[in-house]
């Protein structure tokens, strides 16, 4: 750098340095470091704003919460604006914390299609793979999925939820959702992995000392247990049989729940009838803790689908994933006769 002794010129440059338009590059520049937000921050901060609560968002981001609140603080510390109001009833984004949130998802889904775009130029599947899934389904199938992927692909991170309901997970930044049963409208492509049939059961015993169920109608006079899940009512069962078509049954129950494992519990505790998936019950059925009624009659089918993102869908480790979804439940690795 060039440095003069005359006054005049170093009058003037000072007089130049404060003009307002001049003062301003240099105050950008002097903060330019500090406002610097990484991916990771986007990613972050998305979590939160597709959460009730930070502790909610800890247990997605599988730290504490007052990791999540350390870190949110910063952040805001860094941008100079409060991006989350802290209520009784939740969190609710500020006007920049929607925006951050909005323009950040266009840079995050920028960032993966260019990872994506340089990975397709070698045959290793990499990038981060995100991933949610039913509790029950997820814990016993696609958690071993996951596992083996990410062993065979050592350039690939995942990230895997659980939740009662995927589904609204959809406008959420996930690459695959897995979805069992009847599907709301959804702008998301979906894929068949396994037909998944519902199965109409009870424990011997419970069936031992009760009337005997020759029909549908029947089931009005016994104890019958409701799984409450994707909105569905859950007191009006459907069954289709070859010959007799369709009838409909308005049951009473005596208990309910939104757990599959818990009311599958109920069942083998002998206290009442169920509808559950034919993965969840094959195994007991099999092993005579469960009978399979009325075997004539079926209740509407519960496929498992897989619902991908349109753009992210199409990565080299969604397909590879969707894949490995595909050989892991042919079969399907449950079955009823």
């Amino acid at each position: 750098m060039t440095r003069t002794s005359d006054p005049e010129a170093l009058r003037k440059g000072k007089d130049y340095a404060k003009t307002p338009r001049v003062q301003l590059t240099i105050n950008l520049c002097l903060v330019k470091v500090d406002l610097m937000i990484s991916t990771d921050d986007l990613v972050f901060f998305a979590t939160i704003a597709a959460s009730h609560s930070l502790a909610e968002a800890a247990r997605r981001l599988n730290v504490t919460a007052p990791a999540v609140t350390q870190r949110l603080r910063a952040l805001e510390t860094r941008v100079g604006v409060n991006l989350v109001d802290r209520t009784s009833r939740g969190l609710t984004l500020t006007d920049e914390g929607e925006l951050l949130v909005s323009e950040g998802a266009a840079i995050i889904e920028a960032v993966d299609d260019l990872s994506e775009r340089l990975a397709r130029r070698t045959t290793q599947v990499r990038g981060h793979l995100r991933i949610a899934a039913p509790h029950g389904f997820g814990r016993r199938y696609i958690a071993p999925i996951v596992r083996d992927f990410a062993q065979r692909h050592a350039s690939a991170t995942v990230t895997l939820e659980l939740s009662d309901s995927p589904i609204r997970q959809m406008a959420e930044s996930w690459d695959i959702v897995v979805h069992i049963g009847a599907l709301p409208e959804s702008d998301r492509l979906m894929t068949t992995l396994a037909p998944n049939r519902r199965i109409l059961c009870a424990a011997p015993g419970y069936l031992e000392s009760n009337p005997t169920i020759e029909r549908p109608d029947d089931l009005v006079l016994h104890r019958c247990l409701a799984l409450r899940e994707n909105n569905e009512d859950v007191t009006l069962w459907r069954f289709t049989h070859a010959s007799h078509g369709m009838t409909t049954v308005r049951i009473k129950p005596v208990m309910s729940t939104n757990d599959g494992e818990v009311i599958r519990d109920w069942a083998l505790s002998g206290v009442g009838i169920i509808v559950r998936s034919e993965w969840d019950v094959a195994t007991d059925i099999a092993a005579g803790r469960l009978r399979q009624i009325l075997p004539q009659w079926s209740p509407p089918p519960a496929d498992v689908v897989a619902l991908v993102h349109e753009r992210r869908g199409r990565s080299s480790r969604a397909n590879a994933f969707l894949q490995s979804l595909r050989t892991a439940l042919s079969g399907p690795p449950w079955s009823v006769p």
